[in-house]
């Protein structure tokens, strides 16, 4: 779909929604195979995205960035550990298919389902969600709403066309004798690093 801005925050339901629901969301979203991090500031997201990083050895990353990640200083963290780093569209469509990491930022999560929701209008956002092996998204941790419904409360008002991604664990599959298989259509794995502290200029 397509957004402008913070527009889409509009017709967001404060008063159900919110940091309370995060215990539900998260609990959800590990069930279904989820890494869930939640850490009160920009700077301990940068930590916890650097220990991931350098568990799974990254050597190169494609970053559609937020104002979560700008504030944590993402990019030239990851640039100081010899990572190649890219961000501008035309590079990630170059290097999305052999990146080790796809990092982005989502909209809000869904306590129901513990899936993300994220505007992918733009190609980059979806090569960056779908070629990695390890995606990991930044998330506020009190933009969480109750269900299924509300989300559609929120897009139906906000967004006009183009495309949007609702993410629930990393690709799985049970299509060959119902035998699940993790990450054949997409990455193997998914990584929420949620944030308690709201970044400054924007949504996440």
């Amino acid at each position: 779909m397509n957004k402008t801005g913070e527009i889409w925050k509009r017709p967001f339901p404060t008063a159900t929604s919110g940091v309370h629901l995060f215990p539900e969301f998260e609990e959800r979203a590990k069930a279904v195979s989820a890494e869930v991090f939640r850490v009160p500031t920009a700077a301990d997201a940068r930590e916890a995205l650097i220990r991931l990083v350098e568990a799974a050895q990254v050597k190169k990353a494609v970053v559609v960035e937020s104002p979560l990640q700008e504030a944590a200083g993402i990019r030239e963290a990851l640039r100081l550990r010899g990572i190649a780093v890219y961000t501008e569209p035309a590079d990630i469509a170059a290097h999305a298919d052999t990146a080790d990491i796809g990092i982005s930022g989502v909209e809000f999560g869904i306590a129901e389902t513990g899936s993300v929701f994220q505007d992918g209008y733009a190609i980059a956002t979806r090569l960056v969600t779908i070629l990695p092996p390890l995606h990991v998204v930044f998330l506020p941790s009190a933009n969480i709403v109750p269900g299924i419904t509300e989300a559609f409360e929120i897009i139906s008002q906000s967004f006009e066309r183009g495309y949007i991604g609702f993410i629930t664990g990393p690709s799985r599959t049970a299509d060959i004798e119902r035998v699940l298989t993790i990450g054949v259509h997409g990455p193997s794995r998914f990584a929420i690093i949620a944030v308690d502290e709201e970044p400054k200029g924007g949504d996440a």
